[in-house]
């Protein structure tokens, strides 16, 4: 890749297709946001206050850890500067997280490597296969040739879903009818390096981080993906359900102890989810979110901005 192809930016969002995203944002965060910024309304800042937020928080899966820290820090914010009124106390809940999610904030850096790996995990009915190919779609408005390997070789669904995709979005699908996920990958990452092609994403079998032997499977795609080419994978990325509360920090901390996880996805941010897992993953184990997504549209897969999260949360 030339350093004259490395920098073509993607066209920018128009200005209607941002209005469209951040409305789509709020109302997936809607249920927690009407819980926390009820609250705040004609409220007096006392202790019945700071108890009926807590419960909002933990409602919201932000977490006993996070929830204390949020609180604590708010407590200090308060005396410190003095608030007075309920709105100002919105506002610095609103500041702090935002504080508290911006270093989650990361984006995902293209052309750096030629071509460049990317494993992708995630346990079943995460949206894991779907977000590859919305991925792949986000690489070519990136000016960005992908390949994708069917690595998922225990559902023979994730290969067809992930044959769809590449058809649908122009990019080539590497399977093997009854192959060894490794060896997929290997495949991938080779003809890609034969191809000059720019990206290789490599799926990977949908499983739950308490099924060890699978996850000692995860191990060694990976392991062998190094084989393949030094230095790969460059980005191991790990996509969440945003509806599956505190047991997405659990997988997030297990795939990241077995894989050493560089980036995450969290996807269904609409509806019913609850936005205040990001901040229990901002204290526990903080994995940068590249993307966010809130629904099945290609559009629906957005990089994570905090002030915006931040605001469609507490609106």
């Amino acid at each position: 890749m030339t350093q004259e192809e490395e920098i073509i930016p993607a066209p920018p969002p128009s200005a209607e297709q941002k209005r469209s995203w951040l409305t789509r944002l709020k109302a997936g965060l809607s249920k927690t946001s009407a819980n926390l910024t009820t609250l705040f309304v004609g409220a007096k800042i006392d202790d019945d206050l700071y108890e009926e937020l807590e419960s909002a928080l933990l409602m919201a899966d932000t977490g006993i850890d996070a929830t204390q820290f949020l609180l604590n820090a708010l407590k200090k914010k308060v005396k410190d500067e003095k608030l007075t009124d309920a709105s100002q106390v919105k506002t610095a809940l609103k500041q702090l997280f935002v504080e508290l999610l911006t270093p989650l904030q990361k984006p995902l850096v293209l052309g750096r490597h030629q071509p460049l790996v990317m494993m992708i995990a995630g346990v079943n009915g995460a949206g894991k296969t779907t977000t590859i190919g919305k991925l792949a779609k986000h690489m070519q408005t990136h000016h960005q040739s992908v390949v994708l390997a069917a690595g998922d070789t225990f559902r023979a669904a994730a290969r067809e879903q992930l044959a769809i995709w590449g058809e649908r979005n122009n990019v080539t699908v590497i399977a093997q009818e009854s192959g060894d996920p490794a060896a997929v990958a290997f495949d991938a990452v080779q003809s890609a390096q034969a191809r000059g092609t720019d990206v290789v994403m490599v799926d990977t079998a949908g499983r739950l981080p308490t099924q060890l032997h699978l996850m000692e499977e995860l191990k060694k795609v990976k392991r062998v993906i190094g084989k393949s080419m030094v230095e790969a994978p460059h980005e191991v990325l790990l996509v969440i359900d945003g509806n599956t509360g505190q047991n997405a920090l659990t997988q997030v901390k297990a795939f990241d102890d077995a894989l050493q996880l560089t980036g995450l996805v969290v996807t269904k941010l609409d509806g019913t989810a609850k936005g205040g897992v990001l901040a229990a993953i901002a204290r526990a184990r903080p994995v940068p979110v590249y993307f966010i997504g809130i629904g099945e549209g290609i559009e629906d897969l957005q990089p994570f901005n905090a002030q915006e999260f931040v605001d469609a949360l507490l609106s």
